[in-house]
């Protein structure tokens, strides 16, 4: 049976891919890269204020910070609370100095009453292709 969180798997993978195989990295930097997805509930009325925040705090990261090179937001079509995030920082440095920043600290502030479940997934590559553009 397809869980609601389950069913966003087949999306996730493909823009998952799809970003890596655009970074092209060296086999060196690829284990060196901290790649997470984050597993988010949010309540439903409050869904377009967290949408906001989320949209605000990923386009100062990737603005403002080097090391965070990937953030792929994804809302299921049959739950839009049931959020999938895809982050792909340079290395863990990169990451602990993210939850650092200030706008990653609004982000959290702004959201702790709007998101009911998060789980923080930490994955491996074990492979990426994709068609050109």
């Amino acid at each position: 049976m397809t869980t609601p969180l389950h069913s966003a798997k087949g999306m996730i993978a493909i823009l998952f891919l799809t970003a890596l195989f655009h970074c092209q990295p060296t086999a060196a930097q690829e284990t060196k890269k901290m790649i997470r997805l984050a597993k988010i509930i949010v309540d439903s009325s409050q869904l377009e204020a967290y949408n906001s925040a989320l949209k605000t705090q990923m386009n100062a990261a990737i603005q403002q910070e080097p090391g965070v090179l990937t953030y792929y937001a994804v809302a299921e079509k049959t739950a839009p609370n049931h959020i999938t995030i895809l982050e792909i920082y340079a290395d863990k440095i990169a990451y602990q100095s993210h939850i650092k920043t200030a706008h990653f600290l609004r982000y959290k502030e702004t959201v702790k009453n709007m998101v009911t479940s998060l789980v923080l997934v930490d994955v491996n590559l074990i492979g990426a292709v994709s068609k050109p553009d």
